[in-house]
């Protein structure tokens, strides 16, 4: 039974909202019902929202495969808090005007590094 990934899942699901509350948020302040409408900050938001959605489902799904596998929890748990911080760096840097560099840079290292990281585990205990 998962127990921990579904914690992190849940976590990240509320940030899913959050970022599509605000491209709605953004629709209605520039009156744009599709598409981006040439806004920059309908892109802007549009792309936070749909970078997150690029990325957290392929690492939650390698962080339950690690569960699954029975991987520790001090691990799972840091991959999760991995997972999460990157999201929020990203979307907090990348959403910003001007963008915070160093913030979305620091976001997708961690992304990357929860990923790569719940591979590796996902190999390991596979073999």
């Amino acid at each position: 039974m998962l127990t921990i990934s579904p914690i992190y899942a849940a976590l990240l699901a509320i940030l899913y909202i959050a970022l599509s509350v605000r491209v709605i948020s953004q629709r209605f302040s520039d009156k744009i019902s599709y598409g981006d409408g040439g806004s920059k900050n309908m892109i802007k938001a549009i792309r936070t929202h749909s970078n997150f959605v690029e990325y957290t489902p392929f690492a939650l799904l390698l962080i339950a495969m690690a569960e699954l596998q029975n991987a520790g929890g001090l691990l799972l748990n840091l991959l999760g808090l991995t997972l999460l911080a990157g999201r929020v760096f990203h979307a907090y840097g990348f959403s910003r005007t001007p963008q915070i560099v160093i913030l979305r840079r620091m976001g997708m290292l961690l992304t990357f590094t929860a990923i790569l990281v719940a591979a590796i585990t996902n190999l390991a205990l596979a073999m």
